[in-house]
């Protein structure tokens, strides 16, 4: 059984690579790190009877050229780069658990909205620059926040929001009118949302409907003082639009955790002093890690060995 791992991710773990390669007779490693696609990711899948699968992307042309795969492992939550349609159109099947890394990323979009709030980015940043800003921003206790997402991770921010005793407004696709009422948060339209919101933190998945739900038209909705954060998919927030808004002082800043395009490169947009931004790093805690990779691991060990 041959078991290949395309993950950079994954593959830097040392206890990940060792636990899988415990339970198969051939585990091959992306030791190199390199984030493959299209004809490489063909000839590295190729001979593959399963595969842990992270952010590349598995296309019908990926399934058609790799006709032993028969599993795959999924390292992540996040399933839009896995065209699920072909992978029962070949019979390849999928494990994968979700929100296994939510408080990983719910913790950050928690830290965006405090230092965001606080100022704490823009302030550093002047500081080691030689200028001394004594602005400490406004406190997030109290605030209203938005929440466009209410799955596991945004479940999970409103969680850890309850001990700032901040008016939380939820938007979803799905009806959680029980939820909602149990844990005190407040069901309103996304344009309730943008208008009223301190703060919005989106944790959706990247759709025809939420593909640019951010842009120049919502950004002049929003209050001038609000920030925006995203840590779910790049193409949620047009970014031209965003970095438009952030220079005309339209919304007060943003961070992101996820772009349009990774690596992220336009330093222009990347170095704005009201922009925070991280490397798609929000579900990469070390337990996250070790949590996502043995579920991948737990997947494929119950398709082939159970």
């Amino acid at each position: 059984m041959k078991i290949v791992v395309t993950s950079p991710s994954f593959s830097k773990n040392k206890t990940l690579c060792e636990e899988v390669s415990a339970l198969f007779s051939e585990v091959i490693i992306n030791s190199d790190g390199k984030r493959m696609k299209g004809q490489e990711l063909i000839d590295y899948l190729k001979d593959a009877d399963g595969a842990i699968i992270g952010t590349e992307k598995i296309t019908e042309e990926i399934l058609q050229n790799c006709p032993k795969l028969q599993f795959i492992g999924k390292y992540g939550v996040g399933m839009d780069n896995i065209d699920t349609e072909a992978c029962q159109k070949y019979n390849v099947g999928i494990g994968w658990t979700g929100g296994v890394n939510r408080t990983s990323v719910a913790e950050m979009a928690l830290s965006f909205m405090i230092g965001l709030c606080r100022n704490l980015y823009k302030t550093t940043y002047q500081l080691k620059n030689g200028t001394w800003n004594k602005h400490g921003g406004f406190q997030l206790t109290g605030k209203t926040v938005g929440i466009i997402g209410v799955g596991f991770i945004g479940k999970e921010v409103a969680r850890l929001l309850q001990p700032f005793n901040c008016k939380i407004l939820v938007n979803d696709i799905i009806n959680q009118d029980q939820y909602y009422q149990e844990h005190n948060l407040i069901e309103a339209s996304k344009e309730e949302i943008y208008c009223t919101a301190d703060v919005i933190t989106v944790h959706t998945p990247l759709t025809d409907q939420t593909q640019y739900l951010f842009n120049s038209d919502t950004f002049q909705k929003m209050k001038s003082t609000a920030f925006v954060i995203n840590t779910a998919r790049g193409k949620i927030i047009h970014a031209k639009d965003l970095q438009a808004a952030l220079e005309n002082q339209i919304i007060a800043g943003a961070a992101l955790d996820v772009y349009e395009t990774e690596p992220a490169t336009d330093l222009d947009f990347l170095s704005h002093p009201h922009l925070i931004c991280t490397p798609h790093i929000g579900g990469n805690a070390e337990e996250a890690v070790l949590a996502m990779g043995r579920s991948a691991i737990f997947h494929l060990n119950n398709y082939f060995n159970s």
